[in-house]
């Protein structure tokens, strides 16, 4: 058993990676999953209001014994060089309570490209920055956290914790919203 809080989309926005940590110590999670886009914000997204990529790595580093992070498509080599948990792996597979989820940031790996997907697993990804739940495939679940900072289609910054088979979707101030149980 595991409690997780698991985000994506942080694009350099020091508030929002503030609230992450804050919410990852008050919920007692045990990891914190990163699905890539940390510090930038790429050409198609506005600057998010409290861009400080510097100060995202301040606020993140402190926790590297704790992160779990995949690479996102605003994620690079340079990035690395200054956060201190590894950022530049596409996928990650976590298998919690009997659950087989495969965790990435969903620009390469997604609903139209999931052939590492067996039956019954779960593909969890962030990049669209609209939190989703919805099966799919054989037997499979996608599900989206949505994006910690720069939400869209009208969706609040959010993330999840999972603990229990159990998915909670909360804004980024810790109300819950949402919630999916397996």
């Amino acid at each position: 058993m595991s409690k997780l809080l698991i985000c994506s989309d942080i694009h350099g926005d020091a508030l929002s990676a503030k609230k992450v940590v804050e919410a990852f110590e008050r919920h007692s999670a045990e990891r914190l999953v990163i699905l890539g886009d940390i510090l930038y914000h790429g050409p198609r997204n506005d600057l998010p209001e409290n861009y400080a990529p510097k100060r995202v790595i301040d606020i993140l580093n402190p926790y590297s014994d704790k992160i779990l992070a995949v690479r996102g498509n605003c994620d690079a080599e340079v990035d690395q060089m200054v956060l201190s948990f590894p950022i530049l792996a596409e996928y990650a597979f976590l298998e919690l309570d009997g659950l087989r989820i495969l965790a990435t940031h969903g620009h390469r790996i997604n609903k139209d490209n999931a052939s590492l997907l067996r039956r019954g697993d779960i593909l969890l990804h962030g990049h669209t920055h609209v939190p989703t739940v919805e099966s799919f495939g054989t037997e499979n679940f996608y599900i989206n956290c949505g994006s910690a900072s720069i939400p869209k289609e009208c969706s609040p910054k959010s993330y999840i914790i999972y603990e229990n088979r159990s998915f909670s979707f909360r804004d980024i101030d810790g109300k819950e919203y949402k919630s999916f149980e397996l």
